[in-house]
């Protein structure tokens, strides 16, 4: 039998056998069971087909961890429109850029990010916006739980979807420094849903604390995986240590996910405060990017009591595709240090490979280097409006297989290690930022000759964003004046952190940087790099 994949699967579940259980904490206290939930989402469905919204169009949305993230999410795409959550720090002309791009009909954003909206209203499709605490925002904006209240709880009819039919676009930053939009359908959503469900160990008795950005590809997959399952979400408008720790406490959470610097500022706030670490529960994390060092992974495990499962993946595969979550392999003898600062194996239904640049398999020798590679339903469909990219990104090394830009080795278990990356994306604080995309908007300065970006070792960002900086013949540039000129043109997190000046960079005698030589500098001596 062959049954469609779909998003709504994961709400109808939840609503039809956990229907007075509490679904969702809003940051501010009130808790929804998932019946009230399921009705909040039918309001909010039919206030969008009062608008004229129909199916195929795409709503997007500009919120932290939020009630009605999760509201807006089920209410586009139970009608067969397309959900696009955004990345709430950028700056205006990013928005305008992925506003176009998406061709969105609707804009929904939260009065503490619409600031960076209101500019741009005129210059994008969307001739409705609407605004959680319109009240605050400049500029004319309807008023979000008014929208909400003005539609019918009645479930809505549901059009026909097809399990191939888009299902949201998340937004990535490219090399070129535009950003892709990345277009998962239903059914690739549902199956990522499924497999995370299995290695994260979810049950219908968790309750999961929203410590991770919902919009980082629909927050890792866990807005569907919880809601199926009928646990529980708690909301974190955004993340804070101390109201991690008593949010964990107070709602007896049992998990929750976090980027190292996330990690970082937990172990900050209990070696400076000592709370308390756990309710009556067992707590179990999951943390993706850059591998957190040993020490970190100890602090966490032995002085906070949780344990920690490191995943592995990008937007692309929503992103799912390997753990470290193995007790056999973790049971061995000397293994589990090692394992812990390694991505881990292949998730379930997930073929992956590390290849030269022939597409050949590299030995499973821990040592040799090669591009990852992937095949699995968890990944997306394409990037929107480029298809060209899209064609290179599943057949650059090996036809039909998804290209990760990641280089790392595997070993004769099937484990990698990432080691670097193909595209100079450097992770900071779980946040991906394109260098060539800092990198031209210092080239724009007038006292700059050439610049080169690169990610450095930093403690609690993981990476930092690191600019070299050769001036031209007569300035006399500072740091500061360096970052001002950034502050201007990209969000906060893009800005490089450290700012070097050199007389030259190394180049190859076509004139291109050598990137890799100044990376190498700055980490030798570490443990690993990516």
């Amino acid at each position: 039998m062959n049954v469609p994949m779909l998003t709504t699967d994961f709400l109808d579940r939840g609503v039809e056998l956990y229907g007075d259980v509490t679904a969702v904490v809003a940051d501010d206290g009130t808790e929804y069971t998932y019946a009230e939930f399921n009705d909040r989402v039918n309001k909010l469905s039919n206030a969008l087909l009062d608008a004229g919204l129909e199916q195929g169009d795409r709503v997007a949305l500009v919120s932290g961890n939020t009630h009605y993230f999760l509201e807006t999410q089920f209410a586009v795409q139970q009608l067969g429109m397309v959900f696009v959550p955004i990345n709430y720090r950028l700056i205006a002309d990013e928005y305008e850029y992925i506003l176009n791009d998406c061709e969105a009909e609707l804009v929904i954003a939260d009065h503490a990010y619409a600031d960076e909206v209101e500019p741009i209203r005129e210059d994008v499709p969307a001739d409705r916006f609407v605004g959680y605490g319109a009240d605050r925002i400049d500029g004319e904006w309807d008023e979000y739980e008014d929208v909400l209240q003005s539609g019918d709880s009645t479930a809505p009819d549901r059009p026909d979807i097809d399990e191939e039919d888009d299902a949201s676009i998340n937004y990535t930053s490219g090399t070129t420094g535009e950003p892709k939009g990345v277009v998962r359908t239903h059914r690739t959503e549902h199956v990522h849903a499924l497999i995370l469900v299995h290695h994260m160990e979810l049950s219908d008795d968790d309750t999961y604390l929203w410590t991770l950005p919902m919009f980082h590809c629909n927050g890792w997959g866990h807005t569907y995986a919880v809601t199926g399952l009928g646990a529980t979400h708690v909301c974190q408008r955004s993340f804070d240590p101390a109201a991690t720790f008593a949010a964990i406490r107070e709602h007896d959470v049992s998990y929750l996910c976090g980027a190292p610097t996330v990690l970082n500022r937990l172990i900050e706030e209990y070696e400076t405060n000592h709370p308390e670490t756990t309710g009556a529960r067992d707590v179990r994390l999951a943390t993706a990017g850059s591998p957190p060092p040993k020490a970190t992974i100890e602090q966490v495990e032995e002085s906070f009591g949780w344990r920690l499962i490191q995943l592995y993946g990008l937007t692309e595969t929503a992103p799912l595709i390997t753990t470290s979550n193995s007790p056999r392999r973790i049971g061995e003898t000397n293994r589990a240090a090692d394992i812990t600062v390694r991505q881990g194996f292949a998730t379930l239904a997930t073929q992956l490979r590390v290849v030269d640049e022939n597409g050949d398999d590299v030995p499973r020798d821990d040592e040799t280097m090669g591009e990852v590679v992937v095949k699995g339903n968890q990944v997306m469909d394409r990037y929107l409006n480029k298809p060209e990219i899209t064609h290179e990104a599943f057949n650059e090394r090996a036809e039909g297989w998804f290209h990760t830009g990641d280089v790392a080795t595997i070993d004769e278990n099937g484990m990698i290690q990432i080691k670097d990356r193909r595209k100079d994306i450097i992770i900071t604080g779980g946040e991906n930022v394109s260098s060539i995309e800092v990198e031209d908007a210092l080239y724009d300065h007038p006292d700059v000759l050439k610049a080169a970006v690169v990610g450095t070792p930093h403690d609690d960002l993981g990476e930092q964003v690191t600019a070299i900086v050769v001036e031209k013949a007569g300035a006399d540039l500072t740091g500061d004046d360096v970052r001002e000129f950034a502050r201007e043109r990209m969000a906060a997190y893009k800005i490089p952190r450290r700012v070097e000046f050199e007389d030259d960079l190394p180049e190859t005698a076509t004139g291109k940087v050598q990137k890799y030589e100044i990376r190498d500098a700055y980490w030798e001596g570490e443990r690993r790099r990516v």
